[in-house]
C-alpha cells in the first residue's frame, strides 16, 4: 500500500490513544460536576490556546473562520478553498482531543480534490464551544448536523478520522440528508469493538495530574512506536487532556444493521496494525455489511499501518478519497 512515510509528525498526527473513551469519560467523572466539557482554569485556557495557535501555523491558511451556532453550543470550522472540482467540500472530522491542527499533512493533497472545511468536535478541547450537555448518541448526531446545516453548501463529502470516524457514521445512521459520500479512517466503534488491553493500557493516559511522559508512552504506542516529545500537535493534544474536563457520553457500538442500511457510498480504511480494534474483525465487517458497488462500499486495509494511519499515508488516503469521490 505505497511506501509509508515515518516523519515523526506526520506519525503523530492521528495518535488517539486519547480516543479510549472509556478511559477518558471515567477520568472525566472524577474532575469536576459540570454538565458540560469545559476549561478548568482561564489559565490552562490560555496555555492551549497558545499551543492550538502554534500547531494550526502547519495549516495552509483558511480562506475563512466560522462559528455555527447549534442547540449544544457553537462549533469552529475553518474552510480552506481547494483547486479540485469534486462535487462537494470534504468536511474532516478529527480524532479525540485532536482538533483541527491533527490535519496538517493532509490537507495540502486533500485540498487537489477540492474545498475542505475542518472542524472542532463540540465537547473536546478546541475552539468550539459546549454550552448544554450531550446526553445520547442522537444529541452527537444533532449538533454535527446542524454545524453542517449552517455551512454554505447542500452536501458535503465528510471524512471521520478514528473517534471522529464514528460521529460521522453516527451521523449518517441519523440524519445522512447533507452527506453525500461517508469516508471512515480507521474510525473506532464502527466495525470492531476496542479492544479490552487497550483500554486497559489507556487508563494513566486518561488521568491528567500523572506525569506527562505516561500519556507519551501511551500515545506513542498507539502510533507504532514513534517518538511524539516536542512535537506542535503533540503539544496541543496534551494541554487540552490536562486542562479540558470531557462531558460525553459513551458511544455505542455502530450495528451491522445500521451499516447495511446505510445509503450514500462508503469507503472505510483499516490500518493492519491498528490497536484500536481487531483489525481482520473490521475488514470482515466492513466487506460483509457495506454492499459493493454503486451506492455501496470500498474497503481498503493500509496492512502495515497503525492507528495513525493518515498521518503515515496521507498522499495514499488523499488518491483513495480522490478516486472515491469521483476526481481521482
Amino acid at each position: 500500500m505505497g511506501t509509508r512515510h515515518p516523519s515523526p509528525r506526520r506519525r503523530w498526527l492521528v495518535i488517539t490513544g486519547i480516543c479510549v473513551l472509556t478511559a477518558l469519560v471515567a477520568a472525566a467523572a472524577l474532575r469536576s460536576p459540570s454538565p458540560v466539557g469545559h476549561w478548568n482554569s482561564s489559565q490552562g485556557r490560555d496555555e492551549f490556546a497558545e499551543v492550538y495557535a502554534e500547531a494550526f501555523a502547519a495549516l495552509p491558511e483558511p480562506e475563512r473562520t466560522l462559528d455555527v451556532r447549534t442547540d449544544f453550543g457553537i462549533v469552529r470550522a475553518y474552510r480552506f478553498a481547494g483547486d479540485g472540482d469534486a462535487s462537494a467540500p470534504l468536511v474532516l472530522l478529527p480524532g479525540r482531543a485532536s482538533a483541527s491542527p491533527v490535519w496538517a499533512d493532509n490537507l495540502p493533497s486533500l485540498l487537489d480534490i477540492g474545498d475542505v472545511y475542518t472542524i472542532d468536535l463540540l465537547g473536546e478541547p478546541g475552539m468550539s464551544v459546549q454550552d448544554r450537555p450531550i446526553e445520547n448518541d442522537a444529541d452527537q448526531a444533532r449538533w454535527l448536523h446542524q454545524a453542517l446545516d449552517g455551512l454554505p453548501e447542500d452536501g458535503f463529502h465528510v471524512v471521520g478520522l478514528s473517534i471522529g470516524g464514528w460521529t460521522a457514521a453516527n451521523l449518517a445512521t441519523r440524519q445522512p440528508d447533507l452527506i453525500e459520500t461517508l469516508t471512515l479512517i480507521d474510525p473506532v466503534h464502527v466495525f470492531s469493538d476496542i479492544p479490552l488491553g487497550t483500554v486497559v493500557r489507556a487508563l494513566p493516559a486518561a488521568l491528567p495530574w500523572l506525569p506527562r511522559s505516561w500519556r507519551d508512552g501511551f500515545n506513542s504506542w498507539t502510533a507504532g512506536g514513534v517518538p511524539v516529545e516536542d512535537v506542535p500537535v503533540a503539544d496541543m493534544i496534551e494541554a487540552g487532556m490536562r486542562h479540558y474536563t470531557l462531558r460525553l457520553p459513551q458511544p455505542t457500538r455502530i450495528s451491522e444493521e445500521e451499516l447495511g442500511r446505510l445509503g450514500m457510498p462508503v469507503l472505510a480504511v483499516i490500518a493492519g496494525d491498528s490497536v484500536m480494534h481487531d483489525a481482520e474483525e473490521a475488514v470482515a465487517t466492513a466487506e460483509r455489511t457495506l454492499a459493493p458497488g454503486e451506492g455501496g462500499g470500498t474497503v481498503r486495509l493500509y496492512p502495515d499501518a497503525s492507528h495513525a494511519v493518515s498521518g503515515e499515508y496521507p498522499e495514499e488516503i488523499a488518491a483513495d478519497v480522490a478516486a472515491f469521490v469521483g476526481r481521482g
